[in-house]
């Protein structure tokens, strides 16, 4: 049973790094694009962009239910870039909401833009950053460390920074290959494809960057990666898969761009995660917080079980029917951007 638990853990932060990940991606390529893609961004996450947290929430009551010292563990250490992205995803999500159905003047709306923008590249890096620190092992449990060593130190390194621009540039991609997606104007198909190929070449950049940054924080992430048949696999396939990408960039196949944005980002997903499973959060000084040792009791698994198949069955069809609804009923248009 804990182990379906952890599945649908699994699967539901993977859905979250791909649909409220573009989301997220949307705001950055506002930023990176000085504001051209506002008119594309905002019909094509409106209104389902709110329903993507979902997948977020899911994650968290797993956790706080089936794995609490995973969650007990993150929230205390990591508590400062975990309320930071929380302070985020509260103004980036209102200042859309102000943007789309403020009064309709222009000051107002360069205001709520900016606001937009830049808080979902704040919120972005901080969910990195936090991810770093899960992985990094700079955690401590000993209390009588201080403050610093507690609090800031699991976060504050390179490598963290590191995982927070990797984000950045991961969920922008993602972005970028559904804006792609949506345009039907030839000019916009070139402009947008042209910024989708830069943000693929800084991401491998930056990935690369991501291990050298491991090893001056003193974690041998590349002896993991490489011991890790998993990891490679998954690096080997999301590598193989650039030039059909490339490819459908400059053909403009719309879906083929998705399948193959989504396998990427899972593959990339897959990877980083198979390199230190089971452990869950790697701890200083202390044994490692792993699946079997943080799992809740078998009862307690049982019943999160018996919660989660009737909200899985109660989720699916209504995010389908909203998905439908509002994306596959309603034909993209690329009036003015």
């Amino acid at each position: 049973m804990t182990e379906i638990n952890f599945s649908i853990l699994v699967i539901s932060l993977l859905l979250y790094v791909l649909l409220g990940g573009a989301d997220f991606g949307g705001g950055i390529l506002e930023l990176l694009t000085k504001g051209k893609a506002s008119g594309i961004v905002s019909r094509a996450i409106a209104p389902v962009w709110e329903a993507n947290h979902v997948w977020l929430i899911l994650v968290v009551v797993i956790l706080f239910v089936g794995f609490p010292p995973v969650y007990s563990t993150i929230l205390t250490a990591l508590h400062i870039p975990v309320l930071l992205v929380l302070l985020g995803i509260i103004l980036r999500g209102s200042a859309f909401t102000f943007r789309h159905y403020d009064i309709d003047e222009a000051t107002p709306k360069a205001i709520y833009s900016t606001i937009f923008q830049y808080s979902s590249l704040f919120t972005t890096f901080f969910l990195g950053v936090t991810l770093g620190g899960v992985i990094l092992g700079n955690i401590s449990l000993d209390y009588q460390d201080g403050f610093y060593k507690i609090y800031v130190h699991p976060w504050l390194n390179w490598f963290s920074m590191s995982m927070g621009l990797f984000l950045v540039l991961l969920f922008a991609f993602l972005a970028g290959i559904f804006t792609v997606s949506e345009l039907k104007e030839e000019k916009y198909i070139h402009y947008f494809s042209r910024i989708a190929k830069r943000l693929i070449i800084a991401l491998v950049i930056v990935g690369a960057m991501v291990f050298v940054a491991a090893e001056i924080s003193g974690h041998p992430l590349f002896y993991e990666f490489y011991h890790s048949p998993v990891s490679v696999g998954s690096i080997v396939l999301a590598t193989i898969a650039l030039p059909p990408l490339w490819i459908n960039l400059n053909k403009n196949k719309r879906n083929m761009l998705r399948i193959i944005g989504g396998f990427q980002t899972t593959m990339i997903v897959t990877g980083w995660f198979a390199i230190q499973f089971p452990v869950l959060v790697k701890v200083s000084g202390g044994d490692d917080i792993t699946l079997q040792n943080s799992s809740a009791p078998e009862q307690v698994q049982f019943y999160l079980l018996i919660a989660l198949v009737v909200g899985v069955l109660i989720i699916l069809p209504s995010m389908a029917y909203l998905y439908k609804t509002f994306k596959f009923d309603k034909q993209s248009s690329s009036d003015s951007i």
